[in-house]
């Protein structure tokens, strides 16, 4: 049994649902600051939007294009102690439509400095307990390190150059620091120096090549989310599709709440998000839109089962489970059991 010293896992992660009222909307009872807030309409075909404390709360980014950043008061206008308010563009909040919101929270603001790498930051939000930090820096299009400040290993990195048409660059450990992944497409893996300058990342920093979608030129501001493992309540790991319903179960040590799922070794297939609050019970196989898709929420063949130590999948899709192939993901959730043998909440 996995022990946490994360004894209420909503202190750091937490997924809200609300309706939209097309006026200012506040938005409470996430648990926390969220340093950073990804938001998708479940009604509508809308983009993902992602806005942190970083580069500032009202600049939006977008996984599933290439688009630069945009600075709109009226998405996310503020961040609170116990959420965020929302302005009244129709994409995040037209009245009647519903949402989900994703919240991390990092260091409780826009950070400073971080010094360790080769490129000092301009900003890193750093929550050491959760393993999650937020970096900015101005790139340099050559090979470098940037201090992510985690005191840990990072097992996952996803990066964005805020100022240009780049992909969404994505470090996952599974795969290693010679192989990549676009968080924008259903691409598979590929190798290349140019990314990750084939140097796993170290418990100060993580490195970069010349890629646009890790280190674009200097005149570009580059962003990276950056996670490392803990017990009982993150963790980034892999498994081989059995092309079976009766598919592979996944040890995670504690019940996930949130899960992405991506085919790494043939392209085709999307990042498939699923979350215990839209679905709460194993049986249900509703399909949201994956991150690199703008698509409504649809009923599919999502099917899962949450267990009190991890997942099990239940279908065939290639989504999931084709036969023989490499799958990464991407999991949050809580420990039955926390610090000291104290009972942590578990769903």
């Amino acid at each position: 049994m996995a022990y946490t010293t994360i004894n209420k896992s909503t202190d750091y992660f937490n997924t809200k649902l609300y309706t939209g009222t097309g006026s200012e909307n506040a938005i409470s009872g996430i648990g926390h600051q969220p340093d950073w807030v990804w938001l998708k309409s479940r009604s509508q075909v809308k983009n993902h939007f992602l806005q942190d404390a970083v580069r500032g709360i009202t600049y939006q980014l977008r996984s599933n294009t290439t688009a630069a950043q945009n600075n709109y008061s009226q998405y996310v206008k503020s961040i609170q102690s116990d959420g965020f308010t929302l302005g009244t563009d129709a994409d995040i909040n037209n009245n009647g439509s519903t949402y989900v919101a994703w919240n991390w929270k990092a260091g409780g603001g826009q950070g400073s400095s971080n010094t360790a790498g080769s490129i000092n930051t301009t900003y890193t939000s750093v929550n050491t307990t959760a393993g999650f930090s937020i970096c900015q820096w101005s790139g340099t299009s050559s090979a470098a390190t940037i201090g992510h400040g985690l005191g840990a290993v990072p097992k996952l990195i996803i990066c964005k150059d805020t100022n240009d048409t780049y992909n969404w660059g994505v470090y996952h450990a599974s795969l290693g620091a010679t192989k990549y992944l676009y968080l924008n497409t259903t691409g598979a893996q590929a190798t290349s120096t140019a990314l990750w300058n084939d140097t796993t990342p170290t418990s100060t920093v993580f490195s970069v090549g010349n890629a646009g979608a890790s280190n674009a030129s200097g005149t570009n501001n580059m962003i990276a989310y950056c996670f490392a493992e803990k017990t009982g309540y993150s963790k980034f790991g892999s498994y081989t599709g059995n092309g079976n319903a009766d598919g592979t179960f996944v040890y995670t040590g504690f019940k996930p709440s949130f899960v992405i799922f991506k085919r790494a070794t043939t392209s085709g297939a999307s990042w498939c998000i699923i979350d215990t609050v839209r679905q709460p019970n194993n049986t249900n196989t509703l399909e949201f839109p994956a991150a690199n898709l703008d698509a409504a929420e649809t009923t599919g063949n999502y099917q899962k089962d949450f267990l009190s130590n991890g997942f099990k999948i239940r279908s065939a899709t290639d989504n999931f489970n084709k036969s023989g192939d490499t799958y990464i993901y991407i999991a949050f959730g809580q420990s039955i059991v926390g610090t000291n043998n104290i009972a942590a909440t578990a769903r």
